[in-house]
């Protein structure tokens, strides 16, 4: 889905920047230019980036994804 639509920023986009290793909302901001004209998605944003990182440091740990997404 298209997270934001002034920059044309895919809930896709934020996961693949978070899982090469982006760790803060402010520099995937600097990267995708999400949430960063109108602010509309800024919310909707923060919580697939922060969704998306929390799955990474799971994942990290040993939690197979599929696992993580069946608990969701």
């Amino acid at each position: 889905m298209i997270v934001c639509l002034c920059h044309r920023v895919s809930d896709r986009d934020i996961r693949a920047a978070a899982q090469a290793g982006t760790t803060c909302f402010e520099v995937l901001q600097d990267e995708l230019k999400v949430a960063s004209s109108c602010g509309s998605c800024h919310d909707c944003a923060r919580e697939v980036f922060d969704h998306a990182c929390q799955g990474r440091h799971l994942d990290r740990a040993g939690t197979p994804a599929a696992d993580l997404a069946a608990r969701a």
